[in-house]
């Protein structure tokens, strides 16, 4: 049972993975239920009634009618799930407490379905494609939720990394880094370290995690022939992103807005932005498939494009006509640490402000690869006109015209094409079938694929 003082350190923290707030009892108890079974197919958490979303207690009063109604509703998950449910009065105004435990007869099941904490939410999973991948068809759990049987708080997890998460997260002195721990849910129930918290905290996790890294390799040219730099990024999932930043920026070109307001730092103008780097990387970090121990992130830097990698491609509980819309996390411990430190937004987002970011500066749109492992390709700048200049001999207006559309639309469909150029069908696919042969146009899938323009093509100058 949670004194005072343990329940107002979780309301300091916020909610997240392991916390759940309602401000008051929902008009339908079944929403309070849902959070339990989402718990109990996790890492387990608290349900506090009587906080708003703003961390602040705004106080409850429940009868006995309600108390038995939620009672009621809770057994209603199968098999039985027994969670602590009781009240504590913190300074002055009662808090409903509902203590849920990582279930140990995953899945639990409510009203036919099952549902799961991803980062700070609940997601509902009724498809077996759903339920398999899940939960990883190992022991029932997510990987980064595991024991890491060798690792010890003591030896293996540094001080100034809890440090730098606390900064970052804005939790600084709110609590004992002890019962941070215990609220963040980075220990089991039988007192092991948890594999994210090795991979989050770690002094040193590749000891553990071998393959855990980031490796980032750039090329001379647009290929894979010859390698000018090769550094492999290691320390927690945090430290991976910074350094892998900073050799990104080494690598690209960067200017600088001078002309800041009053005494503000000059901003950064990275020839990509910044912002999409992050975002993928994250992502790469939050969502690659950790049970793969054959392979790493790689960050590939060629003269036309930069290339993100990680072990997984897309996750089953999201179909592939809902890719970029809706996301579900393969280690939402991790993902809800990042959460915290606002490195992530809402889940699912990622996606779109890839893109988002990639249209305000006018560049070719990410291209996504989504089987096996998940690859975004974000093209670097270059004067469109001038490499089709190079051309101009060889190529129609109306090929050009071709060209530029899918340049500025890579899933631009051909009767889009068609209208543009006022060709037939017939003709049109017979310029299509030229830029082919001439090396410059390739189609990638058949519906909903996209084209791809093979920009640093090697017959052009002959």
């Amino acid at each position: 049972m949670l004194n005072p003082t343990e329940i107002k350190s979780i309301i300091a923290a916020g909610e997240g993975y392991n916390a759940e707030f309602k401000v008051s009892i929902p008009s339908k108890i079944k929403e309070i239920t849902e959070e339990v079974c989402a718990f109990a197919n996790a890492s387990g958490g608290i349900v506090l009634i009587g906080v708003d979303d703003a961390n602040t207690i705004k106080g409850i009063t429940i009868d006995n009618g309600k108390r038995s109604a939620i009672q009621n509703s809770i057994n209603e998950i199968s098999p039985t799930l027994k969670c602590e449910f009781y009240i504590v009065d913190v300074e002055g105004l009662n808090v409903a407490v509902i203590e849920v435990p990582s279930g140990q007869n995953k899945p639990y099941i409510l009203s036919g379905a099952i549902f799961v904490r991803q980062g700070p939410n609940s997601q509902k999973l009724t498809s077996v494609e759903e339920m398999r991948d899940f939960f990883q068809q190992a022991g029932k759990i997510y990987f980064d939720d595991a024991s890491c049987l060798d690792a010890t708080i003591e030896k293996d997890i540094a001080k100034e990394n809890i440090d730098t998460f606390r900064f970052e997260a804005g939790l600084v002195n709110v609590t004992s880094d002890e019962q941070l721990f215990s609220n963040l849910k980075l220990i089991t129930n039988d007192g092991y370290v948890k594999n994210g918290t090795v991979l989050f905290f770690g002094n040193n996790p590749e000891q553990f995690f071998e393959k855990a890294v980031i490796r980032c390799i750039a090329f001379e040219g647009i290929d894979k022939r010859y390698i000018i730099d090769d550094k492999l990024m290691t320390g927690t999932l945090y430290q991976q992103y910074q350094k892998s930043m900073i050799w990104l920026k080494s690598k690209l070109d960067v200017r600088y807005d001078i002309e800041g307001e009053g005494g503000k730092p000059r901003k950064e103008l990275w020839e990509i932005p910044e912002t999409a780097f992050k975002e993928t990387i994250i992502n790469s970090l939050a969502h690659r498939d950790y049970y793969d121990k054959g392979a790493r992130i790689t960050i590939e830097v060629f003269d036309d494009r930069v290339e993100i990698s990680n072990p997984g491609g897309l996750i089953s509980a999201v179909p592939r006509n809902e890719f970029g819309k809706r996301s579900a996390s393969r280690n939402p411990l991790i993902f809800g640490l990042f959460e915290r430190m606002r490195l992530v937004e809402q889940i699912g987002s990622g996606i779109t402000r890839i893109r988002d970011v990639m249209n305000d500066e006018g560049l070719t749109p990410p291209e996504f690869n989504i089987d096996g492992m998940f690859t975004v390709t974000l093209r670097r700048p270059f004067d469109f006109k001038k490499w089709v200049n190079k051309w101009v001999n060889n190529l129609s207006e109306k090929q050009i015209l071709i060209l530029t559309a899918i340049h500025h639309n890579t899933k631009i469909k051909k009767t889009e094409l068609q209208q543009l150029v006022d060709f037939s069908a017939t003709a049109l696919d017979n310029n299509i079938e030229i830029l082919k042969k001439e090396g410059l146009l390739e189609r990638e899938g058949t519906k909903g694929g996209i084209w791809i323009i093979h920009y640093s093509n090697p017959k052009v100058g002959e």
